[in-house]
C-alpha cells in the first residue's frame, strides 16, 4: 500500500529521479540543475514539475497500480498536444515522450510548463472584477469552440477515433468504467440510483450529433489563465481522454461544472471535484453559455437534458475509480477516500437532473 501521508515516499515510487536523469541528459543534452517535484493537484494522471536548466518543464504518467483500461492514456494525451502544435487550439509545447517502462516504470511524456493560473475554488486578485467574471465564461465556451471547429483530418488526427455512433458507446464505456471500479467498491457500500440512471441514459441517447475534434475533459479547473489582467485562456490541459465523436458531449460535461445561482448547494462530499465560485450573478449562466455556444458554432444544443446527465454519470464513475484506487492503495489523493459518500452526491444529482429538478 503506498505511504498516502508522506509525498516524498510517494514521488519516489511513481519515478526513479536517477533513471529519469539519464534519459533525459540523452535526449536534452546535460544540465547542471534538475530537479523533480510531484505538482499535487489533479485527480487522474500524475503531473511532476521538473527543473532542467534553465527550463521548466512538466512530466505526465499514469498513477500506479491496475487502472481502468484507456483511462490513463498519457502517450495519447501527448499525440493530441503534439499534433495541436499549429492549430489555433491553445496547448503547451511537447518536447518528447517515452514508451520506455524502465525509465520510470510507465509511459510517459515532457512538455513545456506554461505560466499562468487554474482557477478552482478562488479567483486570482487580479480577476476580482465583474467584467473579469463575465469574461472568464466567455474565454471557457470560444476556447471550446476552437477545439470543435479544428480540421481533424489536416492535423493529422483522423485515426485517433471512430465519430460515428459515439453518443451511444460513451454510455458503454463509462458504465464498463464504473463496473471495473465496483468489483472492489461494492464490497463497501452501493450507489443507490446508478441503474436508474443507466437505464435513462440509454433510453434516450442520441442516434445523431455532429462529428468534430474532443477534448474529453474540458472544465474551467482545466483550464490555464495566463498572467495579464484580463481573463485570457493561455493553454487548455488534460487531453487524456480526447477523441473524435460528438462535441455537445463536451458541451454537457463543461454545463455539469458550471454551478448556477439556483442550483441546490454543492454537496460537501465532492471535495473540490465541484467548485461553485460561479454562483454569482456576474459569472454567465449555463445558458448564457450554450446561447454563446450555439451563436459561435450554428448548433442547436438539443437534447441538453441527456448530455448533462450524461457529464454527471462520468464524474460518477471517475469518482468510483478514484474510490476503488483509494482502497487498494494506489494513490495518495485525499479527495479518494471522500467518494464513498461523495459518488453516491453526484449520483442522486443525474436523478435531479433526469426529474427536471435542476434544470439549465
Amino acid at each position: 500500500m503506498a505511504d498516502s501521508s508522506d509525498p516524498e515516499t510517494y514521488l519516489r515510487r511513481i519515478v526513479d529521479e536517477d533513471a529519469l536523469r539519464e534519459y533525459l541528459v540523452d535526449h536534452l543534452g546535460p544540465v547542471d540543475k534538475y530537479e523533480v517535484e510531484l505538482h499535487g493537484e489533479g485527480h487522474s494522471n500524475e503531473t511532476l514539475l521538473l527543473t532542467w536548466g534553465d527550463n521548466q518543464l512538466v512530466i505526465r504518467r499514469p498513477p500506479p497500480g491496475e487502472v481502468a483500461s484507456s483511462a490513463h492514456n498519457v502517450l495519447r494525451e501527448y499525440r493530441v498536444i503534439d499534433a495541436l502544435q499549429n492549430t489555433a487550439v491553445r496547448v503547451p509545447r511537447t518536447v518528447l515522450a517515452c514508451d520506455d517502462h524502465s525509465v520510470i516504470g510507465s509511459d510517459f511524456y515532457v512538455m513545456e510548463a506554461v505560466e499562468g493560473d487554474v482557477i478552482r475554488t478562488d479567483l486570482p486578485k487580479r480577476f476580482q472584477r465583474d467584467e473579469s467574471r463575465a469574461q472568464i465564461g466567455r474565454e471557457l465556451v470560444d476556447r471550446l469552440v476552437e477545439i470543435h471547429k479544428v480540421d481533424y483530418d489536416a492535423a493529422g488526427l483522423r485515426e485517433l477515433g471512430h465519430p460515428e455512433g459515439f453518443t451511444q458507446r460513451q454510455v458503454e464505456r463509462w458504465t464498463k468504467q464504473f463496473d471495473w471500479a465496483s468489483e472492489v467498491t461494492e464490497s463497501e457500500r452501493t450507489v443507490p440510483g446508478i441503474e436508474f440512471v443507466t437505464e435513462w441514459l440509454w433510453e434516450n441517447v442520441p442516434e445523431d450529433h455532429p462529428q468534430t475534434l474532443l477534448h474529453g475533459d474540458y472544465k474551467l479547473d482545466n483550464m490555464l489563465f495566463g498572467p495579464g489582467e484580463t481573463p485570457e485562456i493561455a493553454s487548455v490541459l488534460d487531453w487524456e481522454l480526447s477523441t473524435l465523436g460528438d462535441p455537445l458531449t463536451d458541451l454537457g460535461w463543461m454545463l455539469s461544472f458550471w454551478w448556477d445561482e439556483k442550483d441546490p448547494n454543492v454537496p460537501r462530499s465532492t471535495g473540490d471535484l465541484y467548485p461553485d465560485i460561479m454562483r454569482d450573478s456576474t459569472y454567465p449562466t449555463r445558458q448564457e453559455l450554450v446561447n454563446q455556444y450555439e451563436e459561435r458554432t450554428g448548433w442547436k444544443f438539443l437534447n441538453h437534458q441527456f448530455y448533462r446527465v450524461l457529464g454527471v454519470y462520468k464524474l460518477a464513475a471517475l469518482g468510483e475509480m478514484f474510490f476503488r484506487r483509494h482502497l487498494e492503495g494506489n494513490a495518495d489523493d485525499p479527495l479518494y477516500p471522500e467518494m464513498r459518500e461523495g459518488v453516491p452526491a453526484i449520483t442522486k444529482r443525474a436523478v435531479r437532473i433526469i426529474e427536471g429538478d435542476e434544470p439549465l
